[in-house]
């Protein structure tokens, strides 16, 4: 008997998987545990499974594929086996009319401002007289516009209603959208939304559309946003939209902190300490600091705010996937050899696509660091639910008064502290800070803690 194979499930934040590489074919033998498919996860990579015996009668999604989770992605049975595909995803997999037609209802009770086609390409437009001059007036395709006369006939409010879906549109744009060669988005690029020429929508197959390249000329590279960018641009949208952000720097004296380094590196490999880098002791004082202000390791939930009393350390990864943020856990009780060598195993797993759901959650402060890549200050985004995140720079020679005209100069590191005004003050957030400048200047004290 047939038996589907489904996308597991990969923890409570993870919707769906991409296929990155079908390890069977149709026809194999597979036994349960034996290794399918590996998939991409919105945070890493992983090997799914077989969950039963025989022979893989179909594969119902292709390489690239976005499989949701505890969806079927696989048929098994006996050999010779005679299925009937239900997941209308592979290609040449044809829906039936109930599906096509349910389907099509939803998109248009989830999408009500989008679009929708009334009539086939072939079919005779059935408007009135002053609708076709309104829409001749405003711009609009009539074959968008959804109907609200008797048998279906599109009438002059119709017209209307659907153009003050939008806000002006030019006029090169409103005659190519009469000509049939697009429709208008909901926003163009032009001054207040105006939408442009170049704004203009294509219809492609029965529910995309594309931009049109009129604009653009010369070949173009389409990146599909899915994965750890899609998850990315989602969660870096939502807490902007979500939390009242502002930024502080500050730059702390680094000698000590070099200093450090330096007998580190140079030190009894026996001891483990080569490999200590700034950054690990940067987030060793950071840690070490959040004990003392619990109002930044915290959770801002809305109706309460957490205040966690351990340091679960989330720390930045610039992975070819996109950006990761595994979590050091307990990081305010380790020491600095310690978090040094977790840091380095959490993020190199971060790199290779092998993180797994829970090293990569769970964190109640971040750092991110641009300083090797040149960058002085920036202003960090919160990793909600956080309520601040440090930001750290690049080290430069800054001048400091010694008494009356000495000046020296004098290496330091800069800070950026961007804190949730909903959740922190910024009195504070400064304290914050000056209590960590003063911590990372004097590092070699801070070891004694």
């Amino acid at each position: 008997m047939a038996v589907e194979v489904v996308m597991p499930k990969q923890g409570n934040s993870v919707e769906a998987c991409i296929i990155l590489e079908w390890r069977v074919a149709v026809g194999d033998t597979v036994s349960a545990g034996d290794v399918v498919c590996e998939a991409e996860t919105d945070k890493s990579t992983i090997e799914v499974e077989s969950s039963a015996d025989g022979t893989v009668l179909a594969l119902l999604y292709e390489v690239g594929d976005e499989v949701p989770v505890m969806s079927p992605m696989m048929i098994v049975g006996e050999k010779g086996e005679k299925v009937e595909i239900s997941t209308p995803k592979k290609e040449g997999i044809e829906e039936s009319a109930p599906q096509k037609a349910e389907k099509e209802e939803v998109a248009v009770q989830k999408n009500p401002a989008e679009p929708v086609r009334t009539v086939n390409e072939s079919d005779e437009l059935f408007a009135s007289p002053r609708a076709r001059h309104a829409a001749q007036d405003h711009g609009v395709p009539l074959s968008s516009v959804q109907p609200s006369g008797p048998k279906g006939r599109i009438i002059e409010r119709d017209v209307l209603a659907y153009s003050a879906q939008y806000p002006s549109i030019s006029p090169a744009a409103k005659e190519a959208i009469v000509n049939g060669d697009g429709f208008a988005p909901p926003q163009g690029s032009g001054i207040g939304g105006r939408i442009l020429l170049k704004d203009l929508l294509k219809h492609s197959g029965d529910t995309a559309a594309e931009t049109s390249s009129l604009a653009f000329p010369g070949e173009v590279r389409e990146i599909p946003v899915k994965g750890v960018r899609k998850v990315t641009a989602q969660r870096m949208g939502e807490s902007l939209a979500t939390t009242a952000q502002f930024t502080m720097t500050s730059y702390a004296d680094a000698t000590s902190l070099m200093a450090l380094r330096a007998r580190c590196k140079n030190s009894d490999p026996a001891l483990e300490l080569q490999n200590v880098t700034l950054n690990d002791m940067v987030m060793f004082a950071v840690a070490k600091t959040l004990q003392q202000f619990p109002a930044l390791n915290a959770h801002y939930l809305g109706d309460k705010i957490v205040e966690f009393e351990h340091v679960h350390l989330g720390c930045a990864v610039d992975t070819p996937k996109g950006l990761l943020v595994p979590v050091i856990p307990f990081a305010s009780l380790r020491s600095l050899r310690e978090l040094s060598s977790e840091a380095k195993r959490l993020a190199q797993k971060a790199i290779d696509g092998k993180a797994q759901m829970d090293e990569l959650s769970g964190s109640t402060f971040t750092v991110t660091n641009l300083g090797a890549l040149g960058i002085d200050s920036f202003t960090p985004v919160i990793n909600i639910p956080e309520v601040a995140i440090l930001g750290v720079g690049g080290i430069s020679l800054r001048p400091v008064g010694k008494g009356g005209d000495d000046v020296s100069f004098v290496p330091h590191i800069a800070l950026s502290l961007t804190v949730n005004h909903m959740a922190v003050d910024g009195a504070p957030g400064a304290r914050f800070m000056k209590a960590l400048v003063n911590n990372i200047a004097s590092i070699d004290l801070m070891l004694a803690l």
